[in-house]
């Protein structure tokens, strides 16, 4: 059985406070500490079936929400000026130290749901991270987007939020039904990301931002649902090509294979999953094994460098000319 949740209150290094909750292993042992990190405008509660479960199995699991969602969500969110990295640079870094702080000696694991995925490598404490499994971790570039569905995503995404979000002065996700509110700060840069990342950050700290990506070593299992629209292959692809210093496995899986005819963007948070996929998981945080070695895909990063203007190796130590 799993243990209760308890409220937590996480500080950033900005004297911002996030809302989240702590579950404690259950029974005796343990084997480590997960964090759990949400998609972009998603709830941290949508994860926490997910979170007792783990815990269940002898993890402690840590849930929150970043700033402007949520449990962390200001007064006032119109102005607030939060924006997309620093979920990964203050908020996922505040989980970090404040997970380490709580079990100095336990692993620390890290589950990312989409940027969820993309976020650790912002964080400065990022190498402390024993192992990280991603689901559909992607930064949305657009070209990356399922073929087929790119326009209409492209038009929802890149042309309709940005413009509410002029409008309103926050994105009014919740009005339109899609997904929660965010600040104006999170939505621009979904809507105005370009193939590399780094480009979105001033020019004197780019370089930075790649030392730290590289400086992760954990090891990272990275799943790709093949009717995701938005996690595609080469979306992964392009995550997975700042996490240099990590084994990076990455896994296509079709429903077909969880027993399913359809599973999509968010399906695999979804309890149904909890005697197929999440125990799946269970083998890779705890000892490190992959469960589907015969549904690996081959790396695409070299691909994405020469057609998507990646950069070649030798900048990733100089400033970026750009």
């Amino acid at each position: 059985m799993a243990p209760e949740a308890q409220a937590i209150a996480i500080p950033c290094r900005d004297d911002v406070t996030l809302g989240g909750h702590l579950w404690t292993k259950a029974g005796p042992g343990g084997t480590g500490t997960v964090i759990i990190n949400p998609a972009t405008g998603v709830l941290a509660r949508y994860y926490h079936s997910y979170a007792a479960f783990l815990a269940g199995h002898g993890f402690s699991v840590l849930t929150y929400d970043y700033r402007g969602i949520g449990q962390s969500r200001p007064a006032r969110l119109r102005g607030c000026g939060y924006r997309w990295r620093d979920w990964g640079e203050l908020d996922f870094d505040a989980a970090l130290r404040f997970a380490k702080a709580r079990d100095p000696d336990a692993p620390l694991f890290v589950v990312g749901h989409s940027v969820g995925g993309f976020l650790p490598g912002l964080s400065e404490n990022a190498p402390a991270i024993s192992r990280m499994l991603t689901v559909g971790a992607q930064y949305a570039y657009w070209r990356d987007y399922e073929r087929s569905r790119r326009a209409r995503l492209f038009l929802k995404w890149h042309v309709i939020m940005p413009a509410f979000t002029a409008l309103w002065g926050y994105f009014p996700g919740k009005r339109l039904g899609w997904l929660e509110d965010l600040p104006a700060g999170v939505a621009n840069e979904w809507s105005f990301r370009r193939a590399r990342m780094e480009l979105s950050h001033p020019r004197p700290g780019r370089k930075e931002v790649l030392q730290r990506f590289a400086a992760v070593s954990a090891p990272i299992l990275a799943i790709a649902v093949s009717d995701d629209e938005l996690g595609t292959v080469p979306a992964i692809g392009r995550t997975l090509e700042y996490y240099r210093g990590a084994t990076r496995i990455e896994v296509l899986l079709e429903p077909a294979d969880l027993g399913f005819d359809a599973i999509g963007h968010f399906g695999l948070f979804h309890n149904r999953h909890a005697a197929g996929f999440w125990l799946d998981t269970v083998r890779w945080l705890r000892d490190g094994m992959n469960p589907w070695p015969d549904k690996r895909v081959a790396p695409i990063c070299s691909e994405l460098s020469s057609r998507q203007n990646f950069l070649p190796p030798n900048l990733w130590t100089k400033e970026n000319p750009q």
